[in-house]
């Protein structure tokens, strides 16, 4: 991937990010992201179009409004940069493909449910069940892969994984209810189409890793004394960054683990 293209790729993330900062203030609050436009929350002056350039207007305002002085807080540029990175490190993975907007989707619900997640303990309907036509729909683009060799079977294997994944979290719900939400559940399916698309070792290592990331923090926070052994931590963000870890390195990781056991 040239330097123009992943020039082209960050700013798109940026802008992006720009827009998480809107939606992870206002769903979780019942709020539109369309309506009324961004303001400063003391003072409550609509954010000028000239300060609203993402990281770069956070810089030259030293992140404080231009009208009343309140700081602005640090994750609003953060967001921003994150989000580009992600999206340069998802078009380096995926390539210039049909399959490349459906995984820049991904990042950008990974970006603002894993952040929600943190803030609130909640995955919104709002983003996620929209997220099953819109993931099946980018995927059956980059199956069907105009002008080059369609993959019908990547999506098949797909829509089989979704409800494996589903059905795998659904039981566990079922089982430890205090230790597994149902918007937990409905994300599973979400991420068992994208896990399945690359492949059976993907969904494989995508699924464990979510537990071994989410319970090696759990032991952090347990020898920092900043948890006790009943608390419960929020699981959307491990299972978003156990994906990623699936997507990138899951075949890889099954293959090398098929190879030493067989």
């Amino acid at each position: 991937m040239d330097l123009l293209v992943t020039a082209l790729v960050a700013a798109l993330g940026l802008a992006i990010g720009s827009f998480l900062n809107v939606v992870v203030w206002r769903v979780p609050r019942g709020e539109s992201v369309v309506s009324p436009p961004s303001a400063c929350p003391r003072c409550s002056h609509p954010i000028r179009p000239v300060d609203n350039v993402p990281v770069l207007s956070w810089l030259l305002l030293r992140g404080r409004c231009r009208n009343c002085g309140e700081p602005i807080a640090r994750r609003y540029p953060a967001v921003e940069l994150g989000t580009a990175v992600l999206f340069v490190l998802t078009a380096w993975t995926i390539g210039i493909t049909w399959a490349l907007p459906a995984f820049l989707y991904l990042a950008g619900i990974t970006v603002c449910l894993a952040i929600i997640d943190l803030d609130t303990r909640r995955l919104p309907n709002v983003i996620v069940l929209p997220s099953y036509p819109v993931a099946a729909a980018l995927l059956t683009l980059a199956s069907w892969n105009p002008g080059g060799e369609t993959a019908w079977g990547s999506l098949v294997r797909a829509l089989i994984c979704c409800a494996i994944l589903y059905a795998f979290y659904f039981m566990l719900m079922f089982a430890y209810p205090a230790g597994m939400g149902f918007g937990d559940v409905k994300l599973a399916g979400v991420l068992g189409l994208y896990l399945g698309w690359v492949g059976w070792g993907a969904l494989a290592v995508g699924a464990f890793g979510a537990f071994l990331l989410g319970g090696l923090y759990a032991i952090g926070l347990l020898v920092a004394r900043r948890a006790g052994r009943k608390s419960g931590i929020p699981f959307g963000p491990w299972m978003l960054l156990g994906a990623m870890l699936g997507i990138v390195a899951g075949e890889a990781v099954w293959q090398s683990y098929l190879d030493l056991v067989l």
